[in-house]
């Protein structure tokens, strides 16, 4: 009885305390209801940096760190690359490579339809080629792509200088301006479509006996029709035709011939960035740039052209490097490789996204800020400015001429050039290792200027556009044209010797395996099979060499007749 007396107490007053505890907690709950109610919706405020909203002249200052004029300390020459006077391009056909007259027979022609914009059609017509080739057939001058998303009613002899592509391959390669007459009538073609990646077996197996049947075969949405993997003699035909067979038409060379000599008179050196931030190619990627709201709208009554695309989570684009940095980005990544505020860049680019907004920290962090539009007048690009393909050629032109060329994305005309300037003496080409800056711009504000130019140095390493960056056969061949590439090993040697004589360590010499870069991301080619009993002595050779396997398959299976992808016509 004693211990129930001493806990009634207890019990009591708890029971009074209850009440009160209840009261205080709701209260709290409600404050807190409160508090949330007026701060600002999340969506607003995300994780990724705010589109930038400052003026140039404060671009600078509210990185959260101190920028130095000459930008980030390099311990290299940040206008050439390393090694690169030990490589050269090298495309001469061997003497196994029988010519032209001896291989091509007179009754096949092959005609091709490019599909996308200017670079994509390249990449298409150097192809095209080559398909000619293997097939023993006469091409036919490509027709271009008039009908897709550009609507630019240029042909071929409107963006290249055709005689010259007629007779420069004329060993390889006969090539007419169209197709001869048949008993007073154009030859009527069978159109049909190849796999993309379709290899020589496959051209062989699918096109040869189209061919054969009907002599006039038109293979249309031609781009990337190709395989990468061919043999070296026509590898190095694809660079014949890439590297000196397309030249532009004089009107295009001497404008953008000119657009060049203004950059050299502002400055001996330059850099060309495409900067690739047009609203189509941020809307595509799926991206989100902080700009809210209105941003999500705009973006996505683009997005809503293409009815088979994917909605894209915008944190993991960031994270997987696939969207293209900010010009904030871009600058400070040029800065902190060593590119200092003196320097002079040309952009060439579309509509940027936001338009001068977007551009004020680049241009802060360089001021000697040009495009064809600002070097040139009106009245000068007139005669180019209602195409868009031969606009993008003198774009082209400037971004190969240039000390440096800078991509803002791996797209056709970056795939392009960086082959092109590989072939033609490792000028750098810098590429963005999107993966692994976003979390460094992500977190700039907590570092130093010192520390962030050196993890840049070092993020980047490995996509500056030097010699074995990327590793034979890998990635596409337009981008790495590694069969086309020889190396100078005796004058390398020399070159080494002389620097033990002089008892220098010439590092960029003796460091000659540069950092290998791995790009895993080609495909096995499809190997279909078919065939046709006719061009008996042909075939029978055709199948000694394991090129033709002798089963047969309709020409108009509807099995190839896939559509281009959306991401190759948009990054060109």
């Amino acid at each position: 009885m004693s211990f129930h007396r001493r806990r009634y107490p207890y019990y009591n007053r708890l029971r009074r305390l209850l009440p009160l505890v209840f009261a205080v907690f709701l209260s709290l709950l409600i404050l807190f209801a409160f508090l949330s109610f007026l701060a600002p919706f999340p969506g607003d405020s995300d994780r990724l940096p705010p589109r930038v909203r400052y003026s140039s002249s404060d671009a600078i200052k509210a990185t959260g760190f101190r920028i130095p004029r000459a930008g980030g300390r390099s311990d290299r020459d940040i206008w050439r690359s390393r090694n690169a006077e030990f490589f050269f391009g090298c495309s001469n056909a061997s003497s196994k490579f029988a010519n032209a007259k001896a291989v091509t027979r007179n009754d096949r022609y092959l005609v091709i339809a490019t599909s996308g914009g200017l670079n994509q059609q390249r990449t298409g017509i150097v192809d095209a080629v080559v398909a000619a080739r293997i097939l023993n057939a006469t091409l036919v001058v490509p027709k271009l792509d008039q009908k897709s998303y550009w609507k630019d009613a240029s042909d071929f002899s409107h963006i290249f200088d055709v005689d010259w592509f007629i007779s420069f391959l004329s060993d390889d390669v006969k090539i007419i301006k169209q197709l001869p007459l048949k008993g007073g009538r154009t030859w009527s073609t069978s159109r049909m479509r190849v796999p993309r990646k379709c290899n020589e077996r496959c051209y062989i197996n699918r096109v040869l006996p189209v061919l054969l049947k009907r002599h006039a075969v038109q293979l249309n949405k031609f781009d990337y029709r190709l395989s990468n993997k061919l043999s070296d003699d026509l590898q190095k035909l694809r660079c014949r035709v890439n590297y000196h067979a397309l030249k532009f038409t004089d009107p295009i060379l001497t404008m953008g011939n000119e657009l060049v000599r203004r950059m050299r008179l502002r400055s001996k050196h330059f850099i060309a960035l495409h900067l690739r931030f047009e609203p189509d190619m941020l809307a595509f990627s799926g991206c989100y740039y902080g700009g809210g709201d209105k941003e999500r709208r705009e973006l996505a009554a683009i997005r809503r052209r293409w009815k088979t695309l994917h909605i894209n989570n915008p944190e993991k684009q960031r994270r997987q490097g696939r969207c293209p940095l900010t010009p904030e980005e871009v600058g400070l990544m040029l800065r902190a490789l060593g590119y200092g505020s003196d320097v002079h860049i040309y952009v060439a680019s579309g509509e940027v996204y936001g338009g001068e907004e977007s551009l004020a920290p680049l241009k802060a962090l360089f001021p000697h800020f040009y495009s064809k539009d600002t070097i040139a007048t009106k009245e000068e690009l007139e005669p180019f400015s209602s195409y868009s393909s031969r606009m993008a050629a003198l774009d082209f032109l400037v971004c190969d001429e240039s000390d440096v060329f800078v991509t803002n994305n791996n797209g056709n005309m970056a795939k392009i050039l960086a082959g092109r300037r590989r072939y033609l003496g490792h000028k750098p080409t810098v590429r963005p290792n999107a993966k692994k800056l976003y979390r460094l711009f992500m977190n700039k504000e907590n570092t130093t200027w010192e520390e962030f130019s050196f993890r840049v140095r070092s993020f980047q390493r490995g996509f500056m556009g030097e010699p074995k960056e990327v590793r034979a056969g890998r990635g596409e061949f337009h981008e790495n044209p590694s069969t086309c590439i020889c190396e100078d090993t005796e004058a390398k040697a020399k070159a080494q010797m002389e620097s033990r004589k002089l008892g220098k360590k010439n590092k960029s010499t003796n460091k000659d395996a540069a950092v290998t870069v791995t790009n895993d991301d080609q495909t096995e080619e499809d190997e279909p099979d078919w065939s046709e009993p006719d061009y008996e002595e042909e075939l029978s050779d055709l199948k000694d060499r394991g090129l033709y396997n002798g089963t047969s398959l309709d020409y108009d299976d509807p099995s190839t007749s896939d559509e281009p992808e959306l991401e190759e016509m948009l990054s060109d």
